[in-house]
């Protein structure tokens, strides 16, 4: 008698489970789904901001604090400083990833949701504020803060997915996801033109001479300010939305499936959605069916789903962050960026956000949106795969012909095809890789397994960003970089990166399609339910 009691405990539990999700997943499109959007996407406009503004502010700290006496050329950080400066913010997001995913799971989602994006305030404006103007202690305290601000972007990166997914109708739930990363475009648009404006108005007030007539003068005092000005004004939006996130209930599906109160999730979802659901009163109790993330339960169900989760992610940012090494090099070649000697320091950081703020436009901002516009209609797998075979075939057709591209006659087709395998970045793995994880997993789980693959992401992000600038230096070693060793060239890491993106396209097979399910039946939690 006791366990028909308790098998029909269990039944009325997950109907009235099933009631507030399909509620949920059926509910229409509505203002509150573009508020949280905003919420969420915020965070992702700050890490946007910060990592597109790094490299204006790398240039100019290495003209104020590495100018070396007599040299033919403005000073620059070196490799290792350099390395640091852009790297620890990578190494804080990769820790913040795994953390703050485990901890939103256990903790639940909107009681570290503020947590994140307060992390990110503070760190901001202490970037800005390094202290002391001896080169050493300058960048010290900005890596620091650069640290902790890459470890609450970290955070965000598991927790607005997840939070999107269990807002979301099933019917939209790709779009509403790849618009929160879509927010980066916004983010990084803001951060070329506020440079474009904050050295506009800089170098109209305090007037210098180029680096070639007066290499001294061409780097006035003011300068100093102007790079944190940019670093802080990064802090100003992501504050403005941590009202609201104090604000946001818990999701629906936490609080059902993880917390187990259903009543709860019924009432919340009843405040800020228009849709009324009933539910018996409360009744807690523990989860029928729960297995961890290092159990053979999770491995037989979703091991080869995290394999390409995870992989994906990794061959992804090995390629796109790689895009840094090459910037340089277009830029000066098709004028756009004239030879640093020269311009002066403020000049130098405005010509450079314009070069910056054109190739976004161009390319980076419209694969964003035209992922969220195709992504509930083509469905994840097919924009990934898509995405991941033109970055193979542009990537070979720029590393094949190098020779021919090199030449200053064909840059122009050098710069088309470049663009475009960052347009199929955006518009391909670059989004789907953060739209599948939230969706494929079991929600006591979720946070913690997009945390992971973010984190992978993040290596790969490393490997791309640093592995790859010592790798392109020239084979002839008098002709790298100083402070570098040897490397194989760019036209043999170019192929190297063709081969990566081609990995990814296989990697690509192991993760399922998820367009119009719901969320329970992609993690099999509907079936838990009712065995």
């Amino acid at each position: 008698m006791e366990k028909k009691e308790i098998r029909q405990s269990k039944l009325d539990m997950a109907k009235e489970q099933l009631e507030v999700l399909n509620a949920l997943d059926t509910a229409k499109t509505q203002w509150y789904h573009f508020t949280a959007i905003i919420i969420a996407g915020m965070g992702f406009f700050t890490d946007a901001y910060d990592l597109f503004c790094i490299s204006l502010v790398t240039k100019l700290l290495g003209r104020i604090y590495y100018h070396v006496d007599g040299a033919a050329k403005p000073g620059t950080l070196p490799p290792n400083v350099s390395a640091a400066v852009n790297g620890v913010a990578f190494c804080g997001t990769l820790s913040g990833q795994i953390f703050f995913g485990w901890l939103g799971d256990k903790m639940g989602r909107k009681k570290v949701y503020g947590m994140t994006l307060m992390i990110m305030v503070i760190c901001s404006i202490g970037s800005g504020l390094s202290f002391s103007h001896d080169p050493k202690a300058v960048i010290a305290t900005l890596c620091f803060f650069r640290f902790w601000l890459g470890f609450g972007i970290g955070g965000d990166y598991p927790l607005s997915a997840t939070i999107m997914s269990e807002y979301a109708n099933k019917k939209t739930r790709g779009a509403f996801i790849a618009a929160v990363f879509a927010m980066q475009g916004f983010g990084i648009l803001a951060g070329g033109l506020f440079a474009m404006f904050a050295a506009f108005i800089f170098e109209a007030k305090f007037k210098a001479p180029a680096y070639e007539v007066d290499p001294i003068g061409s780097t006035v005092p003011q300068a100093d300010y102007l790079w944190r000005i940019i670093l802080i004004v990064g802090a100003f939006p992501a504050a403005l939305t941590y009202y609201w996130r104090l604000k946001m209930p818990e999701t629906a599906r936490y609080t059902a499936l993880v917390a187990n109160n259903v009543s709860q999730a019924a009432a919340d979802m009843s405040k800020v959605m228009q849709v009324d659901i009933e539910s018996e009163p409360a009744r807690v109790q523990q989860p029928t069916v729960s297995f961890g993330l290092f159990s053979k339960e999770f491995l037989r169900r979703h091991g080869l789903h995290l394999l390409g989760t995870t992989s994906t992610w990794f061959l992804l940012d090995i390629a796109f962050y790689s895009q840094n090494l090459f910037q340089k090099d277009i830029f000066s070649a098709i004028g756009w960026i004239p030879n640093a000697k020269t311009m002066n320091a403020i000049g130098e950081v405005y010509k450079i956000a314009r070069a910056q703020t054109l190739i976004a436009l161009c390319s980076t901002v419209p694969g964003y949106w035209f992922t969220v516009a195709f992504i509930d209609r083509m469905g994840r797998f097919k924009i990934q795969l898509m995405g991941f075979f033109f970055m193979t075939v542009f990537m070979f057709a720029l590393a094949i012909p190098y020779d021919y591209w090199s030449d200053k006659d064909h840059v122009i087709g050098f710069v088309i095809l470049y663009a475009l395998t960052f347009f199929f970045a955006n518009f391909g793995p670059n989004a789907t890789t953060f739209v599948v994880p939230a969706e494929i997993f079991p929600a006591r789980l979720r946070s913690t397994c997009h945390g992971v693959s973010a984190a992978a992401g993040k290596l790969g992000a490393i490997v791309g960003a640093f592995g790859f600038l010592y790798l392109a230096q020239p084979q002839d070693k008098t002709k790298a970089e100083a402070g570098f060793p040897a490397g194989i060239g760019v036209k043999n890491s170019l192929i190297v990166l063709g081969v990566v993106n081609l990995l990814g396209m296989l990697f690509t097979f192991f993760v399922p399609e998820s367009k119009g399910k719901s969320l329970e039946e992609m993690s099999g939690e509907g079936n838990e339910e009712s065995n």
